[in-house]
């Protein structure tokens, strides 16, 4: 299991990334927001420009954290990338890389390599058998 938990830290990385940016957006939107009402009663004129500041620094630190995730799934994918290399199997590499540094779902690896979904199991069962982890996993 400690193989496949290896191979699994970019897609779970990717879907952070991915978080943290649809995260981005809706604070984008919401910064943006006009939001007037008429009425007779006045109103703090501070509020809305501290409910837009708020939104602000919510979205520089957002974008901080996924410039962080970013290097972090850069530098991950290039060691993955050596280590899947060092499988002495071309099959195997393919679908590491499929699935692992592409993130494919089993359907498309499967129409991708011409084979059925059940191969591609049975394959990628036996490709993960074939990694050497790096010493920091072991």
């Amino acid at each position: 299991m400690m193989k496949k938990e290896y191979l699994s830290q970019a897609y779970r990385l990717d879907q952070r990334i991915n978080s943290k940016l649809e995260q981005v957006e809706s604070l984008n939107n919401l910064a943006t927001k006009v939001n007037t009402t008429l009425t007779g009663m006045p109103k703090n004129p501070n509020r809305a420009t501290s409910t837009m500041a708020d939104a602000v620094t919510k979205i520089i630190d957002l974008q901080a954290e996924i410039n962080c995730d970013i290097d972090r799934l850069v530098d991950l994918k290039r060691e993955m990338v050596t280590v899947i290399k060092a499988v002495g199997n071309k099959e195997y590499q393919t679908l590491l890389e499929l699935r692992y540094l592409c993130f494919k779902t089993w359907e498309q690896i499967a129409v991708d390599m011409g084979y059925n979904v059940r191969h591609v199991y049975r394959i990628h069962d036996e490709a993960v058998e074939s990694i050497v982890l790096p010493q920091t996993w072991h």
